[in-house]
C-alpha cells in the first residue's frame, strides 16, 4: 500500500463542507476505502469580528472553493473523489493530481512526522515555557495534526480560558 499524501481537490464555490460531508459519508459505508482515503478537511482560521460593537470569533475558510483529502492516490480512490457531488476536480496539470509537499503542508498547521507524547486527555501538565510557564493544567484536547494541546487556565476568579500549546512547551507532572 503506498504512503497516503495530501492532495488539493477543487469545489464549488460554497460547497467545500457538503463535500467533506458526502466524501465522509462515501468512506464510512466502504471499508476498504477507510484504508486509502484517510482524512478530509477544510481548513479554517479563527477570524474576530467586531459587528454592531460586539466582538465575535468566526470560522473563515483559508481556501473559499477548495478542499484537502489526505489519501493513496489510485484509480479507486481518484475516481471517488473526483465522482463526489460539487468536487470540479483535482489540483494539478491536466488531470493529473499533485500530492503538496510538506514544505506547503507546514504553513497549513498540518505535521507529516508522526510525534509520540507521554500525556493523555484528562491528565495534569505543566508548562515548562513560553508565556503560560509554571501554569498547571488538566489537558482538554489532543491535536496531533498541528502538535498542540489545550489545557484551561484559571484567569480570574473561577473563570477558565481554554489556552493552546504546542507539545514542546508542556510535560507531565507526576
Amino acid at each position: 500500500m503506498a504512503e497516503a499524501k495530501w492532495y488539493v481537490v477543487h469545489t464549488y464555490s460554497g460547497y467545500e463542507n457538503k463535500v467533506k460531508a458526502d466524501l465522509e459519508k462515501t468512506i464510512e459505508n466502504n471499508k476498504a476505502l477507510a484504508e486509502q482515503i484517510v482524512e478530509v478537511r477544510v481548513p479554517v482560521e479563527d477570524v474576530v469580528e467586531i459587528k454592531n460593537g460586539k466582538k465575535k470569533t468566526v470560522q473563515r475558510k483559508l481556501f473559499p472553493g477548495y478542499v484537502l483529502v489526505n489519501m493513496d492516490m489510485n484509480d479507486e480512490t481518484w475516481y471517488v473523489v473526483r465522482n463526489t457531488r460539487g468536487v470540479t476536480g483535482f489540483v494539478g496539470p491536466g488531470s493529473k493530481a499533485v500530492p503538496l509537499t510538506d514544505a506547503e503542508m507546514k504553513p497549513l498547521g498540518i505535521r507529516t512526522d508522526n510525534i509520540s507524547i507521554d500525556f493523555a486527555e484528562g491528565d495534569t501538565i505543566a508548562v515548562v515555557t513560553g508565556v503560560w510557564k509554571d501554569t498547571v493544567g488538566v489537558v482538554r484536547k489532543i491535536d496531533y495534526n498541528k502538535q498542540t494541546v489545550t489545557i484551561k487556565v484559571e484567569l480570574f476568579q473561577g473563570s477558565e480560558t481554554p489556552v493552546e500549546l504546542s507539545f514542546a512547551e508542556v510535560r507531565k507532572l507526576g
